[in-house]
């Protein structure tokens, strides 16, 4: 692609002050902010989850980028997109929201920390919900970063059902791996349930076992960059992303620390 890196879709998670700090809410506040000033534009999603003050943070909705719906599991329901500026860094920030699917106050976990039955269906929601969003500002990415695991159904989605949609025709995926939901299921029928337009459950043969590290894996075999984002990110993945033959970024904790690890990331975009 070299110099024609122009655009980046950052597809996040996580985005600090709109959630506690943690290493992948930093980087979701702070990697598009130094992707900006590098004279790139962009463009930042997020979950609205429940606990996240409106009012404080002053969200309010899109209409003309609201109203449309999404069908998981025979399901209609609605997307609803919101927006909200962070003006330190002079940028904005979309939010991906469902009554069903991220009003409730807890982020991933319920009160007994245990992972929501229905993530998996939160993620088909906001990946597909992001990519409809994209489609109606009318705004052609260049590079789509996806960082989180509430991100990783999309690169599936842009490579198979979105592949011939001229937004997306140039769309290179790049994917930022944690050490997260290594150890977390999904539930049983979430091949089943991503399943769309022409993605089939034969597209995602790995989550006939939906693990955290198989839906990573899945996520992996659909981008054309990945990054390693945390020191500790489990052997079978860094194993299976070997096997892929795609660029990688190692993590570096020092670059990390630093925060030149924006630089880092923006000469791989350059490069894909």
């Amino acid at each position: 692609m070299g110099e024609s890196t122009k655009r980046v879709l950052f597809v996040n998670s996580e985005i600090t002050p709109y959630l506690p700090e943690t290493e992948i809410s930093k980087i979701g506040r702070f990697l598009p902010q130094g992707i900006q000033e590098k004279k790139k534009e962009i463009r930042s999603f997020m979950p609205r989850y429940g606990c996240i003050n409106e009012r404080k943070n002053q969200l309010h909705e899109v209409i003309r980028l609201s109203g449309m719906n999404i069908i998981i599991g025979d399901v209609d329901r609605p997307l609803v997109i919101k927006v909200a500026s962070i003006s330190a860094a002079r940028m904005q920030v979309y939010f991906i929201d469902n009554e069903d699917y991220f009003k409730r106050k807890l982020v991933f976990n319920d009160a007994d920390g245990k992972f929501f039955e229905d993530n998996a269906e939160r993620a088909i929601f906001f990946a597909r919900g992001v990519l409809e969003t994209v489609k109606k500002l009318r705004w052609a990415p260049d590079v789509i970063h996806c960082q989180g695991w509430i991100s990783h159904i999309l690169p599936v989605y842009l490579k198979k059902a979105y592949k011939d949609d001229p937004i997306f025709a140039n769309s290179k995926v790049v994917l930022s791996l944690y050490d997260e939901v290594g150890g977390e299921t999904f539930s049983e029928n979430f091949q089943k349930l991503a399943a769309f337009g022409s993605v089939t459950e034969e597209d995602m043969p790995l989550l006939a076992n939906p693990t955290g590290i198989n839906l990573a894996l899945t996520a992996a075999q659909y981008s054309d960059g990945i990054i390693f984002g945390s020191e500790n990110i489990s052997q079978e993945i860094l194993d299976g992303c070997a096997k892929l033959g795609v660029p990688t970024l190692p993590f570096n904790k020092e670059a990390m620390e630093s925060g030149s690890y924006i630089d880092e990331y923006n000469s791989f975009y350059d490069q894909l």
